[in-house]
């Protein structure tokens, strides 16, 4: 396997992540004075979260020791840490998919972490701000890897070539680069199943459908994915469903077309047509399971809808005027009855769902967010509103 005899062995043939890898940056700091943290790796697929944690056992002398939170049993975990006991040599645990620990597991990490028995390391593509527990986070440090840019998907493609004499013209070299959507690991992948036809129409055949997230380095799909957007904005279903067959023929990623879709349905209809939201979740959902070639006919059925619903941008609105106002103004002091457990809240179902209180902030209770647009169910929705509040 291409990616896997071809992970770096050391810190200087560690190709990117330069935020992190450097003169005076953090991994390598910790690597030239000795000292080593229990440290969380995140970010995408493919991007040296593991190699990088090999190489920082290897230079600083620490055992290295693999668990997958996916299979990872506690009392061979305690077993493997107890070996070293008494010792001067401390492991390295390495637990990878660590988001997939549950809280009691990552409870156990704990007292191993407060006492150094070993130096804990996770990697994970899930943000461990949300899925790991205040106290591990407290205990750690955390790193965020970032994909791999063009050159370093260049650099690290030319030196496999080179190394295994592989015969491959420009072309598909950036077919390969340019689909893996920063992925090492997926473009040796690629290469690996073609290294002995690297014709661009074998290339496509084993990989029709681009991995990037629907922004190509000329742009060409970033392009495409936004003329779609601006036509559904624009209620022209025909140039919507045109936009939508290019990407589809360029082999753009149905879970990013229709990753985009629910985002302009909340983004751009809103509670004019609450309903689309709705549709654009299940298309987001049934194109996951299902894939091309069938998914096109879902997502077009999605731009379809969207592009013919009412558009209101209401919500989308009233949250960034929200946002940028509770950022100028930062401490304005809850009503006393609306917080917790206060006696003079007044519950609205025992008044027959509505009685009259103040929930904003004294001083700033006249400030309106939600501008109504009249537009479609939300014209519904206000008339509601007015006639709930003055029953």
């Amino acid at each position: 396997m291409l990616a896997l005899d071809n992970r770096p062995k050391s810190i200087k043939d560690f190709i990117g992540q330069k935020h992190l890898v450097g003169p005076n940056k953090p991994i390598s700091n910790m690597i030239k004075n000795n000292t080593l943290m229990h440290c969380f790796f995140y970010g995408p697929p493919g991007v040296g979260k593991t190699s990088l944690a090999k190489i920082l056992a290897k230079e600083l002398g620490y055992e290295f020791l693999e668990f997958n939170a996916t299979s990872i049993k506690i009392d061979d975990l305690r077993q493997q840490i107890s070996k070293y006991k008494g010792t001067l040599i401390k492991p390295i645990v390495f637990i990878d998919e660590i988001h997939r620990l549950n809280k009691n597991q990552q409870e156990v990490l704990l007292p191993i972490m407060e006492n150094f028995e070993a130096i804990i390391f996770g990697a994970s593509t899930y943000n461990p701000y949300s899925s790991l527990t205040n106290a591990i986070r407290s205990r750690s440090i955390i790193f965020e890897f970032k994909a791999l840019n063009k050159e370093e998907l260049i650099e690290i493609l030319e030196n496999t070539v080179k190394k295994y004499n592989i015969s491959i013209n420009e072309d598909s070299k950036q077919y390969i680069i340019n689909t893996s959507n920063g992925d090492a690991r997926a473009m040796l992948n690629l290469l690996d199943l073609s290294k002995n036809n690297t014709n661009i129409e074998n290339l496509k055949q084993i990989r029709p459908i681009s991995l990037n997230e629907g922004v190509s380095e000329d742009s060409t799909h970033y392009d495409l994915i936004s003329a779609m957007i601006k036509s559904i904005r624009g209620s022209d279903e025909n140039a919507a469903i045109y936009y939508l067959a290019r990407l589809i023929v360029a082999g753009e990623n149905p879970d990013f077309i229709a990753r985009r879709l629910v985002i302009l349905a909340s983004e751009d209809i809103g509670n004019a047509n609450p309903n689309a939201l709705n549709i654009a979740t299940n298309t987001m959902l049934s194109v996951a399971k299902i894939g091309y070639p069938e998914a096109r006919i879902l997502l077009s059925q999605c731009v379809i809808y969207l592009a013919a619903s009412p558009k209101s941008n209401t919500s989308y609105k009233a949250i960034n005027d929200a946002i940028t106002f509770v950022k100028d103004n930062p401490k304005h002091k809850v009503p006393s009855n609306i917080q917790h457990f206060h006696k003079n809240y007044k519950y609205p179902h025992n008044f027959g769902g509505y009685v009259k209180q103040n929930y904003m902030p004294y001083d700033i209770k006249a400030i309106k967010f939600v501008k109504w647009s009249n537009i479609g169910f939300e014209k519904n929705l206000q008339e509601w509103v007015e006639k709930i509040k003055n029953q």
